[in-house]
């Protein structure tokens, strides 16, 4: 697996560095991943190889849209697609997923896909997806980047996204003059109390050194799970660290300030930048 490789490589790669020391470069360090209920362990495996407590924190449930309508009208009519933008994995099983219970196909001959990120990329050849173009950075401006290359006027690409999407990158497209089809394949929820449940009293219990926020729905839903009404007070004395710039923004306009944002926008990418933190400022630790 090309994920699996690239992590292992990135892994032994932070653990070579520390290995002279003999001590694992997260060790005694807690820290509180905030993820959907399905890949939060997953997430935090790069951790606890480092040597940290990782408290998996689950604060997104990934459900079917509300209604598949629109996805289902642009399929069934078989709309002329230019390009398949897949922001997440997310998208990409919950798009593959529908098109197999509509007995429904794509042919990726005539069609130029993308996938941002290394985990979407890794999806996409689960379900048998080829991919033409992997953004080098892994955002709505690193997308737009890579298709400025192409000839985008009058081309339809195709985004099946979150419900709650954002707009940065279906504008920057149509911008180039491209004729954006932007549908709902999934939506975002906060897990049920039930589930929610024994991961806020292990958490209750705990002191930890870091919470780490994957998008800003992570990090809202949070605070609504704990029913946090003073974000400074309850994160006073931890650090805090962002995926990328969208969920720093989130959490800074709550008057909090964003110790940690990787180089890369990928887990990989964070765990390098936590584990560099500490060494930066270890003389604190």
């Amino acid at each position: 697996n090309e994920r699996e490789n690239i992590s292992d490589f990135i892994l032994h790669g932070l653990l070579l560095d520390f290995q002279k020391n003999e001590v694992l470069p997260l060790k005694n360090k807690t820290i509180v991943m905030t993820r959907a209920l399905e890949t939060s362990r997953e997430s935090a495996e790069i951790f606890i190889q480092l040597g940290a407590d990782v408290i998996t924190f689950p604060t997104l449930d990934i459900v079917p849209p509300d209604s598949w309508n629109q996805f289902d009208d642009f399929i069934v009519n078989k709309n002329q697609v230019d390009f398949i933008i897949f922001t997440s994995a997310h998208s990409v099983k919950m798009f593959s997923k529908r098109l197999e219970e509509l007995n429904e196909s794509i042919n990726y001959s005539t069609v130029k896909v993308v996938a941002v990120g290394n985990k979407t990329s890794a999806v996409c050849e689960k379900y048998g997806i080829p991919i033409n173009i992997i953004p080098k950075n892994f955002s709505s401006e690193g997308v737009i980047f890579e298709l400025l290359k192409y000839k985008l006027n009058q081309k339809i690409i195709f985004i099946p996204r979150s419900a709650l999407g954002r707009e940065e990158l279906p504008v920057g497209l149509e911008e180039l003059g491209a004729i954006i089809k932007s549908v709902p394949v999934y939506n975002v929820a906060v897990p049920s109390e039930k589930i929610i449940a024994p991961y806020i009293d292990k958490l209750k219990r705990s002191r930890p050194d870091i919470y780490i926020f994957t998008s800003p729905s992570t990090f809202e839903n949070f605070l609504q799970i704990l029913k946090i009404n003073n974000p400074a007070s309850y994160f006073f004395g931890a650090l805090i660290a962002a995926i990328g710039p969208t969920t720093r923004t989130a959490v800074e306009s709550r008057n909090l300030k964003v110790n940690i944002i990787p180089d890369e926008y990928t887990i990989e990418g964070l765990a390098k930048a936590v584990v560099n933190y500490y060494k930066k400022h270890q003389e604190k630790f």
